[in-house]
């Protein structure tokens, strides 16, 4: 096994000594566990990449600490800068709500390969031609004729399934 350099030793020691105590510090001024989390993730990285000079300081747990605790105020400040941003425009206009068979669609889509997802999407949903979904997959003509023909006859089962069980019940 490869040795540890006693600076990387020390970076870990230093930081299974101090983070726990950090998330809890930063969770409560949070108040959102993986958001604490994220922060003081985010500061111990950036502490690492300066560590030679930190681990100098009289207490580098503080300047971690300082770090995480205004990464985690920054971010509160955008998310509040967005929400009244939201709040000013309003709901968008005219969402369509979700009819059952758009649900049932997207659900059989989920079950059938990504290439022919992709390739229904495009083609049935988005309303380009066999050439133009080729040439935006990068694959040949004869490619996409074939995975449109497989997801179609997957979703036709895929779909009777799903209709034959809302039957039943």
């Amino acid at each position: 096994m490869a040795s540890v350099s006693p600076e990387v030793e020390r970076f870990d020691d230093f930081y299974a000594s101090t983070a726990p105590a950090l998330v809890r510090q930063v969770h409560a001024l949070t108040g959102d566990l993986a958001e604490a989390q994220d922060c003081v993730q985010e500061a111990y990285a950036r502490a690492w990449q300066r560590w030679s000079t930190i681990s100098e300081y009289g207490a580098p747990a503080a300047w971690v600490r300082t770090v995480a605790c205004r990464l985690a105020i920054s971010r509160f400040r955008r998310l509040k800068v967005g929400v009244g941003l939201l709040r000013r425009q309003g709901p968008p206009p005219n969402v369509p709500e979700l009819d059952a068979s758009r649900v049932a669609l997207v659900a059989a889509l989920r079950q059938i390969p990504e290439a022919q997802r992709l390739a229904i999407v495009l083609h049935h949903l988005g309303g380009l031609s066999v050439k133009e979904v080729a040439d935006e997959t990068r694959v040949p003509v004869g490619t996409v004729k074939a995975r449109l023909s497989r997801g179609r006859a997957a979703l036709v089962v895929l779909l009777a399934d799903d209709t034959e069980g809302a039957t039943r019940v």
